[in-house]
């Protein structure tokens, strides 16, 4: 789950590959001229934002090329409040670091893995629990490596 915490978004249709599941809450990103989900491996240049339903193969739109609403940042350090998967529990001592997508099957696209620092993607600046964060996206045209921040 990736939802608004604070700061500025709106919502933009933009459209999206047919015959594709997405999660709810998910993060999604360009490829080809469409939206896919965001998963793990991809880079933070080509995530656009957060899609809040998911699109199943049983949809009666599933099929068909269409506009879907997506949130998008648009001031920067806008704080999201994620869910980070269970296979690595968030610490308060992450506070601070760069994460990755989770690539745990179910949370491909909507959670944050702790353990992974290739394309850093989540900015820790928050510690709730163990199962869940406030991060900054380091997605967009904005998108900065570590080396660069």
């Amino acid at each position: 789950m990736i939802k608004l915490y604070k700061g500025k978004t709106k919502f933009m249709w933009l459209p999206v590959t047919t015959s594709t599941e997405f999660e709810s809450d998910g993060l999604v990103c360009w490829a080809a001229g469409l939206l896919v989900p965001a998963i793990a491996g991809y880079a933070g240049d080509r995530i656009v934002g957060v899609l809040h339903h998911t699109i199943a193969s049983t949809d009666s739109d599933y099929a068909t090329a269409r506009l879907v609403e997506v949130e998008v940042p648009v001031e920067k350090n806008v704080v999201w409040k994620c869910t980070v998967d269970d296979t690595a529990a968030l610490t308060s001592t992450d506070m601070g670091d760069y994460m990755d997508i989770s690539s745990v099957s179910g949370t491909t696209s909507s959670a944050v893995d702790t353990t992974a620092t290739d394309e850093d993607i989540f900015y820790c600046v928050g510690y709730i629990s163990a199962t869940e964060g406030l991060f900054i996206l380091n997605i967009g045209q904005g998108y900065a490596t570590q080396t660069d921040a």
